[in-house]
């Protein structure tokens, strides 16, 4: 058991360094492109954030420190 347990650990272990990759500049060209970005239409993603602001009557927590109750 012990084994296996090393050997599931052992391809974890590889997988992550194998997601680790080095983007030379010349090739950022392409991860600036608009349909590499998370949201596809800002517009459609800002109408989105406020529907769920008026829903959830919440706002915040978008990639920012704290949380909607106001203790940063």
């Amino acid at each position: 058991m012990k084994r296996f347990v090393l050997r599931v650990v052992g391809w974890f272990a590889l997988a992550l360094l194998a997601g680790c990759a080095n983007v030379q500049p010349w090739e950022r060209a392409y991860l600036a492109r608009p349909e590499m970005a998370f949201d596809a239409d800002p517009s459609e993603a800002r109408l989105m954030r406020h529907t769920y602001q008026s829903k959830e009557a919440a706002a915040g927590g978008y990639g920012v420190g704290g949380g909607g109750c106001g203790c940063n």
